[in-house]
């Protein structure tokens, strides 16, 4: 089979012409999966290009896209293959008939089980083989590329049912024997950091992590998608998605709801970016509450550093980068008012509250050093016997006894 690279830079150039733009060390990497028949396993975020690198590789190189989707408690009849049970079935009931014929002339139970047991080759054959991907990717009579994603959600066991896959390219079916790729596959295994994936499997592959593209990648990306957002605003819009990724967000917004938010922007005719537009489509990158009013209220100053934040643009909790004061009350961010001085002296004024604000009266008055009154608490009172009684339940009949 002839190479379907020539070189690192003939990566970039048919990953360019399929919509998708990477650095050097990426178009790297993939030149080196290709020519070595290794396994490359990419982790990163959620939304840096991991699985579209698979799609454009399967693209670029005109092979078939098999994907194996994981998920936690997958077991390998979901990824290998299982025994197409209801097709077996049917087949015994149709050849019911056969099967009486075949145990004619058997006379003992043992002779009938060896009997039947001799067609076993007949039930547990490739005709009742339904393959999984991995098994899909061995058996193909044309190369593919095989899309192991989100392999960190899936259990350890099914890391372990890999490891042959991936080291060989074959798979064992006891039943029948072992499948050995033709035309080696290309893997390619994303994980998104959810957990740790073993050495074992880490060992097999080339590694490669996936960070958010520069400033410039990425408005190349942008525009790169066709978007309809005028060029000055797509820079405009890729600067202040960087800003939201440094805010402390739940979930950094990707590359592919940049594209999202700039395709939704030239639908509603955007030009010229502004706070208030991009807060009422913010929801587009920020998928939960607390990342949409952290957003919100970190928009205009990315949109201009200069700006005065509206008051409906925040709220309170967050930190803005500057004080402010609402009616006289402070709101933790430095800054106060002469009024709300005076009430909290007030507040520390001895002597306004009454004698019973902690539950007891004042005894009496003595003196302190500088001559004046103070409070003296009540000495704590005591408690009868009988108070003591009933305070213990089980003591009653020991309180009610007289001494001999």
């Amino acid at each position: 089979m002839t190479d379907d690279f020539d070189g690192v830079d003939d990566v970039a150039r048919a990953f360019a012409e399929n919509g998708y733009i990477t650095d050097r060390r990426l178009a790297t990497t993939t030149f080196v999966m290709s020519r070595l028949d290794k396994p490359l396993l990419l982790e990163g975020p959620a939304g840096v290009g991991k699985t579209e690198l698979a799609k454009t590789l399967a693209a670029a190189t005109g092979r078939r896209l098999l994907r194996l989707q994981c998920y936690e408690g997958q077991d390998e009849t979901k990824a290998l293959y299982e025994w197409d049970y209801g097709k077996q079935l049917l087949y015994t009931q149709i050849l019911r008939e056969k099967t009486a014929e075949l145990l004619a002339d058997t006379t003992t139970m043992a002779g009938a089980v060896e009997r039947v047991a001799e067609q076993d080759s007949a039930f547990f054959s490739d005709r009742f083989l339904a393959a999984r991907p991995l098994l899909e990717a061995v058996r193909s009579p044309e190369p593919v590329v095989l899309l192991v994603d989100e392999v960190d959600r899936a259990d350890e066991a099914l890391e372990a049912v890999l490891l042959e896959m991936l080291a060989e390219y074959q798979v064992s079916v006891p039943e029948i024997g072992t499948f050995v790729a033709e035309h080696p596959p290309y893997v390619i295994l994303t994980s998104n950091n959810t957990r740790d994936l073993s050495a074992a499997l880490k060992r097999r592959c080339l590694h490669l992590f996936l960070e958010y593209p520069d400033a410039e990648r990425e408005l190349e990306i942008l525009r790169s998608k066709g978007t309809g957002l005028d060029d000055v605003a797509a820079q405009k819009l890729v600067q202040i998605v960087r800003g939201l990724r440094g805010l402390d967000l739940r979930k950094s917004p990707s590359i592919s709801e940049t594209i999202d938010w700039a395709r939704t922007l030239a639908v509603l005719g955007v030009t010229e970016l502004e706070a208030e537009v991009l807060a009422d489509t913010v929801s587009v990158v920020a998928k939960y509450e607390r990342d949409v009013e952290r957003s919100r209220a970190a928009l205009p100053r990315l949109v201009d550093p200069n700006a005065v934040v509206p008051d409906h643009l925040h709220g309170h909790g967050y930190d803005h980068g500057h004080p402010h004061s609402h009616g006289g009350h402070d709101h933790g961010h430095g800054q106060d008012d002469d009024g709300g001085k005076a009430r909290r002296a007030a507040k520390d004024t001895p002597g306004r509250h009454d004698d019973e604000y902690y539950g007891q009266r004042a005894s009496g008055s003595g003196s302190d050093k500088a001559g004046g009154a103070r409070e003296i608490p009540a000495a704590p009172r005591g408690v009868t016997s009988s108070q003591g009684a009933r305070s213990f339940p089980g003591n009653r009949g020991a309180a009610r006894r007289r001494p001999v």
